[in-house]
């Protein structure tokens, strides 16, 4: 059984200390993505059309909405696994241009060779969350020193965001109001068929689009925002679980519990007791 062992949950996006044994289903994240192994087995992900290894001497790296998911061998052991989801606008306020973690591209591989001090920054952060999951050296020392660790190691960082072509290939108005529709009615139970005809174009043209715009198909792309919408009412709200799943479109509590742990790791009761033991204050 998969088990969240803690999540740091603020500003910064989410940290999660999850210990693996089954799989994930093929998802995304607007979220600036790594995985790093603490202990365990090695496992490997599927990230776009390739499988990598998560090992003791490698990071996997997923870009924002790039399509991803956890492959778990029943021959190996548990991987324990730190897995960071960045926000953006946080890595933004450390350099400007960081904050093109939003936009596809940034990892330019979805694997790499990690450093001593990275891994160092990885097990002192794992320790930190288990036996001081309220300690503000979370998100003041330990995490903003293994991403620009990370960043510095792993991405072309000086160049990132300097592209205005491809900035301007990422606007087309098109997927934007499809974007726009999808993130104020996630729950409408609107197909894809029916967005490519509000936007005027065939299923095909809006479906090979919107994937060359996002990285993410148009359904994994939904799923990803009904994800964050439950894991931001889940976390800060005291809203009942059977409410939440009714309010996100799922027709009974057992339906968007099976959708939350494939997408997460965990249900959705357990990852409102282990978050908000580790939600790190602000300064």
């Amino acid at each position: 059984m998969s088990e969240a062992l803690e999540i740091a949950h603020g500003d910064f996006g989410r940290v999660a200390l999850l210990d693996m044994d089954r799989g994930l289903v093929r998802h995304a994240h607007h979220h600036c993505h790594v995985l790093l192994k603490v202990e365990g087995d090695d496992t490997q992900f599927l990230v776009g059309e390739r499988v990598v290894c998560l090992t003791d001497e490698q990071a996997v790296l997923v870009n924002a909405w790039e399509t991803h998911a956890y492959l778990h061998d029943p021959a190996r052991d548990k991987a324990m696994i730190l897995a960071l989801y960045i926000e953006p606008a946080w890595l933004g306020s450390f350099r400007h241009n960081w904050s093109a973690s939003a936009a596809p591209g940034f990892f330019e591989q979805p694997v790499g060779l990690i450093t001593a001090q990275i891994r160092r920054f990885a097990r002192d952060l794992a320790a930190e969350m288990v036996y001081a999951p309220d300690s503000r050296h979370i998100r003041e020392t330990l995490l903003p020193g293994l991403m620009i660790a990370l960043i510095e190691r792993f991405t072309a960082w000086r160049e990132a965001g300097s592209s205005l072509r491809a900035a301007s290939r990422s606007r087309d108005w098109r997927v934007q109001r499809a974007i726009a529709r999808i993130r104020a009615e996630p729950t409408d139970g609107t197909g894809v068929d029916a967005l490519a005809r509000e936007v005027g174009l065939s299923r095909a043209h809006f479906y090979r689009l919107f994937e060359q715009t996002t990285g993410a198909s148009p359904n994994v792309f939904k799923n990803a925002i009904r994800v964050e919408r439950a894991v931001e009412v889940i976390v800060r709200t005291d809203q009942g679980l059977a409410d939440l799943g009714l309010g996100l479109g799922f027709s009974t509590p057992a339906h968007f519990s099976r959708f939350f742990r494939d997408h997460v790791g965990v249900s959705p009761s357990v990852f409102r007791s282990i978050a908000r033991r580790g939600q790190v204050p602000l300064p």
